[in-house]
């Protein structure tokens, strides 16, 4: 640091002790075009980035150029940077956000709390998350043309189009499309509030293409492994889609857990959720006096690829070693899965024959 700057013992509130080293380190990320001076551009162009989008007044740039440029040179050179660190006239202004920016590109080693909550600043109105309303639109209004026509348990015109029939299993569309087939009001209305309570979330903060992709995953492995563990069910209901969601959460909950508040608590409320809701599934076919013929495999199977997808597609916020050899796992995994399912259900005629 040169001689004419002042000494400070104000504490830096990123972490209790900055090395030269480190402080370097993050001079070179802000230092956009590696010319060893950070100009009032590239100051503005890190505030005003996605991590600071509307938490800084317009003119809050000005004043930290004003207090650290102490040269007025229109730049802040290494010293000046350090300075500005522990200026105790910017610890307000600027170290906050400053502290955030940094901890979301350089690990920090000593972490003071691991859960510091950037997970849920993710969570944006903008643009809004329609897309698992619209499909939920879609369910009611076709559920709603085969309640007019007096059906409304699965046996109406759009049912019998679209559930998933295994005498019709060359009609690849129904591996899909019994998600918008429900046998009853309840059936429609249970699954309608769970994809909606799990959907919309996750598309506020990972984008409603990513979710749509879990969705339908979930959807067609729900299928595509009940075709092959039960043959002889039909599948009506979104159930697939909605195991695929639930799994994505935790999925998400696995590659941001340093990024997340309560994600220990998150985790188990997901894994119950599941679990007591499968149980209940395996109970009611196999244990009670229930004659109910419920494709409980699809909702295992929806989970599974919810999980496997989700880790593929969803948004991870910081990217360690281990995520990047779990991301190709899961993504290997799950298409050599769908394949295998694929190529059962065209070529294992001998085990579909015995349903018929």
């Amino acid at each position: 640091m040169s001689s004419g700057q002042r000494e400070t013992t104000v504490s830096v509130p990123l972490t209790p002790t900055r090395s030269d080293l480190y402080w370097r380190r993050i001079f070179n990320k802000y230092d956009k075009d590696n010319d060893g001076k950070i100009s009032y551009h590239e100051l503005k162009e890190i505030i005003e980035s996605r991590e600071y989008d509307h938490d800084l007044p317009d003119n809050v740039v000005d004043k930290i150029m004003s207090l650290a440029d102490q040269d007025n040179s229109g730049y802040l050179d290494f010293a000046e940077f350090v300075h500005m660190m522990h200026n105790p006239q910017l610890k307000y202004v600027f170290g906050h956000f400053v502290a955030r920016y940094v901890h979301s590109i350089i690990p920090n080693r000593n972490p003071v709390d691991t859960t510091d909550g950037t997970y849920e600043e993710e969570y944006t109105c903008w643009p809004p998350a329609i897309c698992m309303i619209l499909i939920s639109i879609v369910e009611i209004v076709l559920f709603c043309y085969d309640a007019a026509q007096g059906k409304t348990d699965a046996t109406g015109p759009i049912a019998k189009l679209f559930i998933y029939n295994p005498h019709k299993r060359d009609e690849a569309w129904r591996f899909i499309t019994y998600m918008l087939v429900h046998v009853g009001v309840l059936h429609l209305v249970v699954n309608l509030l769970v994809q909606l309570f799990l959907g919309v979330p996750l598309e506020m903060v990972h984008r409603w293409w990513r979710v749509v992709l879990v969705y339908l995953a979930g959807v067609a492995a729900g299928s595509l492994a009940t075709s092959l563990t039960d043959p002889k069910v039909y599948l009506a209901g979104a159930s697939g889609g909605v195991y695929a969601l639930i799994a994505a959460h935790i999925a998400t909950i696995i590659m941001n857990w340093a990024e997340m508040e309560f994600a220990i608590v998150q985790l188990l409320v997901f894994l119950l959720l599941a679990v007591v809701d499968v149980g209940t599934a395996v109970y009611d076919r196999y244990t009670s006096q229930l004659q109910q013929n419920i494709g409980y495999v699809a909702h295992l199977a929806g989970a599974v690829a919810g999980l496997l997808v989700g880790i593929g597609v969803l948004r991870n916020l910081e990217k360690k070693k281990w995520e990047k050899r779990l991301w190709w796992a899961a993504v290997v995994l799950y298409f050599a899965l769908m394949i295998a399912g694929i190529f059962a259900n065209v070529f294992w005629t001998s085990h579909f024959a015995l349903a018929h």
